[in-house]
């Protein structure tokens, strides 16, 4: 049964609570997400592919039901028709009538969105050439590239000018300046007080744009926060010193760490263990070059979830945000 929170105002732009959605008897694509988006900020959903990302978008444009929901978007029910209207949403693999120009299915869409025919003509030559269509303005789709739909698919996106940007696979089918130019769009679009939400399975891309993420598994979110939330533990330090260590290797390997050559690797943060590596290190003479420690990156992050996960049993209970 669907079930939506009254209209009233929340701080949050996207307010998801208990989103669970089963296709058939037992394909359980959500299993009780909450997902909360602050307005104006980028907030990235990672998950491999088949983890449930594409069908929260679509319950949140109401394309698909759920079968279980609670929660906002822009401070009204999941499917508030004045909320809709504006919410810019990009598909994942969107097809386009082939026969129409780029600058005709602008105006489509926008007349679709109810945008005025004098504001929607001004408007259609400014994406167009924001996404570097210009030149291919007034030619067929039927003639574009993967990449050149992509970038009209961003377009029609922002025809309505929307206040909440979803974006499944912005850069699916872009290559490298490509990737690039869409980053740059959409930290300027956040400058500008949108919100966008990304669905994406690089994390590369969403690392260096988002401000939060969430992790999303097997239809479960396994991490949700800010990239310093979610990395701030340390991965390893490494201790470089002059000349070779190896006459060291029996104590250092007793310590549980690693050791090449010049080089002792500790897994962790535990400080008192690098201590007293350094310690074994200067009593033998040696002088200590860098001890540098190695912070969790997202991939390390997006691993570790996975394993998380994959350890629970399906039917688990969801985990509690972090």
């Amino acid at each position: 049964m669907v079930h939506l929170a009254e209209t009233e105002i929340t701080n949050w732009a996207v307010d998801l609570i208990d989103a669970r959605k089963t296709y058939g008897k037992n394909i359980h694509a959500l299993r009780g997400v909450n997902i909360q988006v602050a307005r104006g900020e980028i907030f990235g959903l990672l998950g491999p592919n088949g983890a449930g990302k594409s069908t929260l978008v679509k319950i949140m444009m109401t394309v698909i039901k759920p079968d279980r929901l609670s929660g906002t978007v822009l401070g009204r029910p999941v499917g508030n028709r004045k909320k809709l209207a504006v919410t810019g949403y990009l598909p994942e693999a969107h097809r386009f009538p082939p026969y129409l120009t780029g600058n005709q299915l602008l105006d489509h869409y926008a007349a679709l969105a109810k945008v005025p025919r004098d504001v929607r003509r001004k408007r259609a030559p400014i994406l167009l050439d924001k996404v570097g269509m210009s030149q291919w303005a007034d030619t067929r789709i039927s003639k574009y590239s993967k990449g050149m739909l992509q970038r009209l698919g961003i377009a029609q996106a922002l025809i309505n000018d929307p206040e909440l940007l979803l974006l499944d696979e912005p850069t699916d089918g872009l290559d490298p300046m490509g990737r690039r130019d869409v980053r740059r769009m959409l930290l300027e679009l956040k400058d500008q007080g949108k919100t966008i939400f990304i669905n994406s399975h690089l994390l590369g891309e969403l690392e260096m744009v988002c401000d939060r993420v969430a992790i999303l598994v097997n239809g479960m979110v396994a991490r949700q926060g800010t990239l310093n939330e979610l990395t701030e533990h340390t991965a390893e330090y490494r201790i470089t010193a002059d000349g070779d260590l190896s006459d060291l290797r029996i104590q250092v390997e007793r310590l549980g760490c690693a050791l090449s050559r010049s080089m002792i690797v500790i897994a962790g943060d535990d400080r008192k263990i690098v201590n007293q590596v350094i310690d074994l290190v200067r009593s033998k003479g040696h002088e200590i070059e860098s001890v540098v420690p190695k912070r969790f990156s997202l991939e390390d992050v997006f691993v570790e979830a996975l394993g998380s996960v994959s350890e629970t049993s399906p039917m688990a209970r969801p985990p509690n945000l972090q």
